[in-house]
């Protein structure tokens, strides 16, 4: 199938337009040590919906080797406890930061929880020194995914179409 995919970067802190979510029972942490099984599990039961493929077939072996890489930050969002969604971030090779992964839970998609937990990303990859923090969505992605990026002040660099089997 063709999808339209859009690459955005943000190159500053101070370009971060937060939303800010005051509700006690949003929790967002690291995932500190890496449970392989952690990011498997979200990369699974939220891509789902999202025609994530690309790691679906991966075995034990491949996911621990991904999910404890030097540069790869794992953090899960947790809404009265529960899971509800999580995000990655790889540190690249040329200074920069890439949100690998995000998203949330479908019980959780509609609360305003998106917006909140981005800013938690950005914030968390700048914190890492980054000099610029980047990421790519495609048309596979939830409606509201690009819409979401471009509101914390993220801005398309690209534009491509691309034939895909599924979205990462």
């Amino acid at each position: 199938m063709t999808v339209t995919v859009s690459y955005l970067v943000m190159y500053a802190p101070e370009q971060l337009r937060p939303k800010p979510l005051d509700d006690p029972q949003l929790e967002i942490r690291p995932v500190s040590p890496p449970r392989w099984q952690f990011n498997q599990s979200m990369y699974c039961r939220i891509g789902a919906d999202w025609h994530w493929q690309e790691k679906r077939a991966w075995d034990e072996s491949r996911w621990r080797a991904y999910a404890e890489a030097p540069g790869l930050h794992t953090f899960v969002a947790r809404y009265a406890g529960e899971p509800a969604g999580y995000f990655e971030l790889r540190e690249d090779a040329h200074g920069g930061t890439e949100i690998v992964n995000f998203g949330l839970l479908g019980p959780f998609i509609g609360k305003g929880l998106g917006g909140a937990l981005l800013t938690h990303a950005l914030e968390q990859a700048w914190q890492l020194g980054s000099e610029r923090v980047w990421v790519h969505t495609c048309t596979l992605d939830h409606p509201a995914a690009l819409t979401n990026y471009q509101a914390r002040g993220m801005r398309i660099y690209r534009t491509a179409l691309e034939t895909v089997s599924g979205n990462d």
